[in-house]
């Protein structure tokens, strides 16, 4: 019986079969953020890694399964951003490691050129447990052009036992040669009752499984992480008109980050109202008269840079006070 994290949604399982079905070296999975690409680049990492796999992938069970879940899987390379490593709980190399323990430097947000080089080394050598070798990419778009470069080389002429998967959620930044070399597949996006249906299974009311998901503008992951983070779908819901009260408690639970991406959303259906479209992460009734496009431009582009720096306030308490305010004058504005 396979762990129910392990359990793919019903819309990652089913692209797993199709491309499990065809043949390739090297796939690239695209798509908007939330629709599971990192997740359905490690089932067909296990997969391909599998002991005893099935047409359906792996099987679950085998010790190459228990080596991915594990994170110690000798023939399986993994290069994300470092901060994306720890968050996931995937090893750093240990000089990495040490550098940051020992305050070096800072985690890397994008793909070191040194753990691409490693990546290198790792695909040149043997299988260790027989059944080939497997390097993750993701997101890949966090690769930069020398890190890309040296990809490249290993994707153009890659040793007979290893197999590729990049995903990324921003396929037009990677270099068009590196585009070409591998097979391409669109991450294909789920109906809403199948996201829904999937919510519920993992925990959720459905009525909080359609709120949070019209919060994360459609996408399940993403849903499901807002729910997991501990905010209520009433909160969510209250947040336009407490803003225009100048309500700073609707943010309290909020990083600045998290602040700034609420209000580029409630900026966005305000915008979309105004020119007669419809709201996509908020219902119409849930939200205040919008006011006209200059000032909402305005307040786009203010948001746009806030979103920059919202990852080092200077001081987060000043910065949500400020970032309230700011909307608050937006959503009283005239002109």
């Amino acid at each position: 019986m396979s762990h129910p994290s392990l359990i793919a949604a019903p819309w990652i399982a089913a692209q797993r079969q199709t491309l499990l079905a065809q043949r390739g070296h090297a796939w690239l999975l695209s798509g908007p953020s939330g629709l599971g690409q990192y997740a359905l680049a490690m089932e067909l990492v296990r997969a391909w890694l599998c002991d005893t796999p099935t047409k359906d992938g792996a099987c679950g069970h085998c010790g190459s399964c228990h080596a991915v879940e594990v994170r110690t899987h000798a023939d399986l390379c993994v290069l994300m951003p470092e901060t994306q490593m720890m968050e996931r709980g995937w090893p750093l190399p240990e000089k990495a490691q040490s550098e940051i323990d020992d305050k070096k430097r800072k985690a890397s947000r994008e793909i070191r050129v040194d753990a691409m080089r490693d990546a290198v080394q790792f695909a040149q050598r043997t299988s260790a447990r027989g059944r080939g070798k497997a390097v993750l990419v993701y997101p890949a778009e966090q690769m930069n052009n020398v890190t890309a470069n040296a990809l490249l080389k290993t994707l153009e002429e890659p040793a007979g036992d290893v197999r590729f998967v990049l995903a990324t959620e921003a396929a037009h930044q990677l270099l068009p040669t590196i585009r070409s070399r591998c097979l391409g597949h669109t991450m294909q996006w789920p109906t809403e009752s199948d996201m829904v249906n999937w919510l519920v299974h993992q925990g959720l009311e459905s009525e909080a499984a359609s709120a949070f998901l019209r919060a994360c503008g459609g996408r399940p992951d993403d849903a499901l992480s807002l729910a997991r983070a501990g905010r209520s779908p009433q909160s969510w819901s209250q947040l336009p008109k407490a803003v225009a009260r100048g309500d700073v408690t609707v943010l309290a639970d909020a990083s600045p980050a998290q602040a700034v991406d609420a209000l580029q959303k409630l900026c966005h259906d305000l915008m979309a109202c105004r020119v007669g479209a419809a709201p996509r992460y908020f219902a119409v009734a849930d939200l205040p008269t919008p006011p006209g496009l200059g000032p909402l431009s305005r307040w786009a582009k203010a948001l746009a840079k806030e979103a920059r720096t919202a990852d080092h306030p200077f001081n987060a308490g000043l910065m949500l006070e400020a970032l309230v305010a700011q909307a608050r004058n937006t959503l009283h504005s005239r002109h």
